[in-house]
């Protein structure tokens, strides 16, 4: 997956909110991305699901990509596994083949016992669950993830961690994660990319060589998430 030179505004008057994006994604890859709120992380994400296509530049991309928001985005009528069977449902496949597969996934992300369970009798941990279980239900192998965790208490966000690694290097995904949370991006990515305040655009970027797993608590990535931290902060000053 490589972006070159995207650029990319909504009006005259808010100006650019992208402005040559370069970015090249290896399969496989997982990257976070990190910036100032309204730096247009968002927008970006929403270029690369192909929800977006009013930009200037190119972009190529071997395969159709998932989208995850911070809000699971549940259908709250149906239950956990019928969240989960919908991408399927809508592409056709028989009723046999999604349930054999929306059980397995559902026991990959510990909700094998929710089944029957809909959205408003689960925690937000549980719900983000669900969200990757249908996400990872569109058989897509470029999962795109916008502040997925960022409602989340620390201790699930840190069980869900461990959850996402496990499952991105089982299933072989590429993986681009946008936070706001900087040991989170370090506690997950193999790179760190820092987004300059709008127009946005890459402006630093850090290689994680720490040994999986990690802990989110361990000095090492403490240490890196303290440079990428003061790197942001002097953006977010530059940029008042």
């Amino acid at each position: 997956m490589a972006l070159e030179n995207i650029t990319r505004g909504f009006s005259v008057k808010d100006g650019l909110v992208l402005d040559r994006i370069n970015l090249e994604v290896e399969s496989g890859e997982f990257v976070a991305i990190v910036g100032a709120s309204g730096c247009g992380k968002s927008t970006l994400l929403n270029v690369m699901c192909d929800l977006d296509r009013g930009y200037s530049g190119t972009f190529v991309k071997e395969q159709s990509a998932s989208l995850m928001f911070q809000d699971s985005a549940l259908l709250p009528w149906l239950t956990v596994l019928e969240n989960v069977e919908l991408p399927m449902s809508i592409n056709g496949e028989s009723k046999t083949s999604r349930r054999e597969v929306a059980m397995d996934l559902l026991k990959k992300v510990n909700l094998e016992h929710s089944v029957h369970k809909r959205p408003h009798e689960l925690s937000g941990g549980m719900r983000q669950r669900v969200a990757i279980a249908r996400a990872l239900a569109q058989k897509n192998k470029i999962l795109l993830m916008d502040e997925p965790f960022g409602a989340l208490d620390a201790i699930t966000r840190d069980v869900l961690h461990d959850e996402l690694s496990d499952i991105w290097l089982e299933n072989k995904l590429t993986i681009v994660f946008v936070t706001h949370n900087v040991r989170e991006a370090v506690r997950l990515g193999q790179r760190v990319l820092l987004m300059s305040s709008r127009p946005g655009t890459f402006i630093r970027e850090w290689r994680v060589n720490l040994p999986e797993p990690r802990r989110i608590d361990s000095p090492e990535v403490a240490l890196l998430a303290r440079e990428i931290t003061d790197e942001l902060r002097k953006e977010i000053r530059r940029h008042g």
